[in-house]
């Protein structure tokens, strides 16, 4: 289901209003957003630091577990305590953007050889999770463009955030799934909102 871009920019609004709920220590506000958020989805919150597009933080739900709205309060929540990052204290707030990426349901990507992996994904459309055992990593699609990878190297960084080796993709027991996204992002802090294209000029 494919979001509009009235509904994108007011769950960035939100996603914002809980963020700075959560680190100023008030209640959380309560969702507003209409009906495409009570289906259940999977999505990511990502903070970058303004103006230089550093990352801050990046923490979602993947799975379609919890309705949309719980997904998004649950994750701007959590990406406060990305961590990677010292916590995330309310004096940021003026100098991050919020970005809201919308996942799809993610599909185990069937092959006969795992040398037949990349010709399976789309970069700027696809993201990857890897999995294998307890072992589970995650990327969005916009990480291999903002990073220049060819579909070997996403794969290869998919399997190192999940914690095993680059070439963990060639082994039989390691399964790998594909997922799309819609990306919603504050073109400047408490700006206005834009669905983000990843072939688009801002790469």
């Amino acid at each position: 289901m494919m979001l509009s871009l009235t509904d994108g920019t007011n769950a960035v609004r939100f996603a914002r209003r809980v963020i700075t709920a959560y680190v100023t220590r008030l209640p959380t506000p309560t969702s507003t957003l209409g009906k495409p958020f009570q289906e259940k989805q999977g999505v990511f919150v990502t903070l970058h630091t303004y103006p230089e597009h550093d990352l801050r933080g990046c923490i979602g739900i993947p799975l379609p577990v919890m309705t949309l709205s719980d997904a998004i309060i649950e994750s701007a929540q959590s990406v406060t305590q990305d961590p990677r990052f010292p916590p995330f204290t309310a004096s940021e707030l003026p100098m991050v953007i919020v970005e809201l990426t919308v996942l799809t349901k993610p599909e185990l990507i069937k092959v006969k050889q795992p040398k037949e992996y990349p010709s399976h994904i789309t970069i700027g459309q696809d993201g990857l999770i890897v999995e294998q055992g307890f072992y589970k990593g995650l990327l969005l699609p916009q990480v291999p463009v903002e990073q220049g990878w060819d579909k070997e190297e996403f794969l290869s960084y998919t399997c190192t955030k999940a914690g095993l080796l680059p070439d963990a993709w060639f082994e039989k027991t390691t399964k790998i799934s594909k997922f799309s996204g819609q990306i919603f992002t504050e073109e400047k802090p408490n700006g206005p909102v834009k669905e983000r294209t990843l072939d688009g000029p801002d790469h």
